[in-house]
């Protein structure tokens, strides 16, 4: 993945699987106890980028922004949220709430660290496995403030059967279209084009599917 040091990726799939997993488990444990208005700010951050956003409020004008040189953006295992209307960007209490969802998934909470707190931040290892009891379902992670989390299918049996299933097509036409649709998401920077390797190789499972649909029509404005 190539991008300019001032963009900023909110694409969990640049994630490593562990974190992509409890990411999603937190929005869906969030959805449950209704916070569903927060939303990815940033997931994966190149070292350029972090260096560049590093110097802000040091060699470069603004307020800083990070603390370190060496973050866990950068090992694909961090992502930062925020928080859509009625509340303010940065809702401490909203934060908090999430914090403490986040602690009792085994997922680190920049809100405890005390050198320097960061409400906003979230990361695991690349060991982080999902703590027994909990079930992974169809979660949507809304990427701007204009959507709220939503949890598509809710019924356990249901979900690991979407889960795990490989998507088909149905006919060829069918097949055709929906490459389309992707790639052109993928040539308008909306996806990353290892969506549509993946679409094309046949390893696009149903619910992934229906989720860069539903992320390439939100930021289509649609």
């Amino acid at each position: 993945m190539s991008t300019s040091v001032t963009t900023t990726c909110r694409d969990l799939a640049e994630l490593l699987p562990a974190a992509q997993t409890a990411c999603r488990l937190l929005f869906q444990e969030c959805y449950k106890a209704d916070i569903k208005n927060i939303f990815i700010t940033e997931t994966y951050r190149s070292q350029e980028r972090q260096k560049y956003l590093y110097a802000q409020g040091r060699t470069r004008p603004g307020q800083i922004v990070t603390w370190t040189l060496n973050s866990n953006h950068k090992s694909r295992l961090a992502w930062d949220i925020a928080v859509g209307p009625p509340q303010s960007l940065y809702d401490v209490t909203t934060l908090n709430k999430v914090g403490t969802i986040a602690k009792k998934l085994g997922i680190e909470w920049g809100g405890t660290w005390t050198n320097a707190i960061d409400r906003p931040h979230f990361e695991v290892k690349s060991n982080w496995v999902m703590p027994k009891g909990y079930v992974l379902g169809k979660v949507i992670v809304p990427s701007n403030s204009k959507y709220k989390v939503q949890l598509i299918v809710e019924d356990k049996k249901e979900e690991i059967k979407v889960t795990t299933t490989t998507w088909n097509p149905g006919s060829p036409a069918m097949k055709t279209e929906t490459e389309n649709f992707v790639a052109q998401a993928v040539k308008g920077g909306i996806i990353q084009a290892s969506h549509l390797k993946d679409l094309q190789n046949g390893t696009m499972t149903t619910d992934r599917l229906i989720g860069l649909y539903i992320t390439i029509q939100q930021r289509r404005g649609k």
